[in-house]
């Protein structure tokens, strides 16, 4: 274990590094930080954590630079989560309580994170899985079209057109939605399949191949894969930091663009607390000289779906993980509230 001094030393090079850009000296960090202790000292802490992989000397000047290591053992012991200004967490709702359906909520989230951290932003989309359903409604099109409109707790909107075999009346379109919300309002997705497969023998014989189509559409709509999805912003924010990425930055755009990796990256949606994956925690080759933080959100206290940001490993955690926490907890309140 480190002594309290050389934690002390780390935080203070960490601190000047994401604040710099520079590598930092002993003489540097004397004259910034209050560590009480000689230049010389310093050099022989320094020279203690570079020996355990701590922190790293770039080339051959006096400086230091945090390495994975380094920055890991800052998040998980020296690293509080920096709390947004109360004027930096009203902008965040104001800009948010504008939003008028899910998919800006979604967008404005992106582009807030992004403003807020200066980094790359991902938000991933309510996960139908995890959600309950708001209210089905059944509209007559025409005589034998119908659509089904599936509206989630947390404000996602589902349409589907329904062609049957053969006209379906009004009376027996009204009872179909009764019965329907009567036993799947405020179920899990998950749930829905058992609670509602004898429905069609409740029906007159005419009407029950109508009601199983309808069924059968809704129970498809419950599962497609196309719950998977995800916005991303800020991709233009890596630009600022090309020295940040020690060959090119390619390699990290082209990661940015696969949205399985992005998947894989924000992890699942029921881990909600805060995770940091740090340079080459990532799994993917591409995202190795970045740092991800990613917090669940949600409209109750589970968690329904992440988001998150990537950036450089010279990155702020204190007030990155600030920002991406406060953000998570008022896209929660808005879906709560939706």
């Amino acid at each position: 274990m480190l002594s309290e001094r050389r934690l002390e030393v780390l935080r203070a090079i960490v601190q000047d590094y994401v604040g710099t850009e520079e590598p930092v000296g002993s003489k540097a960090l004397t004259e910034r930080h209050q560590l009480g202790v000689s230049p010389a000292t310093v050099r022989n802490d320094m020279a203690a954590l570079e020996e355990e992989g701590f922190i790293a000397q770039p080339h051959t000047s006096a400086g230091r630079i945090p390495t994975d290591k380094g920055y890991r053992l800052f998040v998980d012991k020296l690293a509080g989560v920096k709390p947004l200004s109360s004027p930096e967490r009203r902008a965040i709702q104001n800009f948010l309580d504008g939003a008028v359906d899910l998919d800006d909520v979604v967008g404005r989230t992106v582009r807030l994170l992004a403003q807020l951290t200066r980094q790359v932003a991902v938000v991933q989309y309510p996960s139908l899985t995890r959600s309950t359903v708001r209210h089905v409604e059944l509209l007559a099109l025409a005589p034998a079209r119908l659509m089904l409109v599936l509206i989630t707790d947390t404000g996602r909107v589902e349409q589907r057109l329904i062609d049957c075999q053969t006209p379906f009346g009004e009376t027996s379109l009204a009872d179909l939605r009764a019965r329907l919300n009567s036993r799947v309002v405020g179920r899990r997705f998950t749930d829905v399949p058992q609670l509602v497969q004898d429905l069609p023998e409740s029906f007159e014989q005419d009407d029950r191949g109508t009601v199983s189509t309808v069924l059968s559409v809704l129970l498809e709509t419950l599962v497609e894969e196309t719950e998977e999805r995800l916005m991303i912003g800020g991709t233009a924010n890596l630009t600022r930091f090309g020295h940040d990425f020690p060959l090119t930055i390619r390699p990290v755009l082209e990661a940015l663009e696969e949205h399985v990796v992005l998947l894989k990256l924000l992890g699942e949606a029921k881990d909600s607390g805060m995770t940091v994956r740090i340079g080459h925690e990532n799994a993917h080759e591409g995202l190795t000289s970045t740092s991800v933080v990613t917090v669940g959100y949600g409209s109750g206290d589970e968690a329904v779906a992440k988001l998150g940001v990537v950036g450089p490993t010279r990155m702020d955690y204190p007030g990155t993980m600030g920002a991406v926490r406060a953000v998570a907890r008022y896209v929660g309140q808005i879906l709560a509230e939706s």
